[in-house]
């Protein structure tokens, strides 16, 4: 099985940042290979986080360092244009665990109408865990919470009406086929990752949950530094080219259909054997 290459866009966090490529240092096996770009971070401490982790790391490294910021948007769609196969987006702010990639990489080829693929977190939206829709703070132990989701038992990859941006799978195949995220309607950030979930289903594609996958997300610290915040414009944008998006995702709250997963999840923690 071949692995999604792992793409880290940043921009200033160095604190979050470190912590990041910290968690990718023990998550990653020899196998895997990673891009990470400065997006012209006015910080210098960036570049040498950057260096630093492709010095230590015992798999492949790509840096790309941007003499321009191109925002998260234009600097994602570059990245993926250089990678040669499915990838999986990373952002700065977030915590990988232990078979993570694995797992994600095992997600997409259980089917190839698979577009994109979201693990848990315990502030992803409607990925969260424990508490759906409810963003926790970052856990003291984030392996363990990763191996109780391996625990529950075998992956569903339920359907989800949009992937979460803070760690997503994209497959190559759904790439070619309908383009990458629209730089030129969602600017800097926020709602690109929505609008291509929602084109890849227009298109027959899946958009799901990973859900023996879980990475940690810090949230609102990955491109915080330019003010990029969800909502306002890009939510109003998303919302015009489609304009049932907000009753699909209320529909999936108001069924939650992920609540028997989580309830497993909890009874591994719990050390107890989940019932399916």
């Amino acid at each position: 099985m071949t692995l999604p290459e792992v793409v880290v866009p940043a921009y200033d966090g160095v604190d979050a940042l470190a912590a990041c490529l910290d968690s990718l240092l023990h998550a990653l096996p020899t196998e895997a290979r990673v891009q990470l770009i400065d997006d012209a971070s006015p910080d210098p401490r960036v570049r040498q986080l950057l260096e630093h982790f492709a010095r230590r790391a015992k798999c492949t490294v790509a840096l790309h360092f941007q003499h321009r910021n191109l925002g998260f948007v234009g600097t994602v769609d570059a990245a993926m244009a250089r990678a040669d196969g499915d990838v999986v987006l990373l952002n700065a702010d977030t915590v990988a665990t232990r078979g993570f990639l694995q797992r994600l990489a095992a997600c997409a080829a259980s089917d190839p109408r698979i577009a994109t693929a979201t693990p848990f977190s315990n502030n992803a939206e409607i990925c969260s865990f424990p508490d759906f829709c409810r963003a926790s703070p970052l856990p003291d132990d984030p392996e363990r919470i990763a191996a109780a989701c391996t625990a529950a038992g075998p992956p569903d990859y339920p359907d989800l009406p949009t992937g979460v941006g803070f760690c997503m799978l994209v497959r190559r195949a759904a790439l070619q086929a309908i383009g990458g995220f629209d730089a030129e309607t969602f600017g800097r950030g926020y709602g690109e990752e929505n609008d291509f979930c929602r084109r890849a289903a227009a298109h027959g594609w899946r958009n799901v949950l990973c859900d023996d996958a879980w990475v940690g997300h810090r949230g609102g610290a990955s491109f915080a530094a330019i003010g990029l915040k969800p909502g306002g414009e890009n939510l109003a944008r998303l919302v015009a080219r489609y304009p049932g998006y907000n009753a699909l995702v209320a529909d999936f709250i108001a069924r939650d259909p992920l609540a028997p997963r989580r309830a497993r999840i909890q009874a591994a923690l719990r050390g107890e054997t989940a019932t399916p």
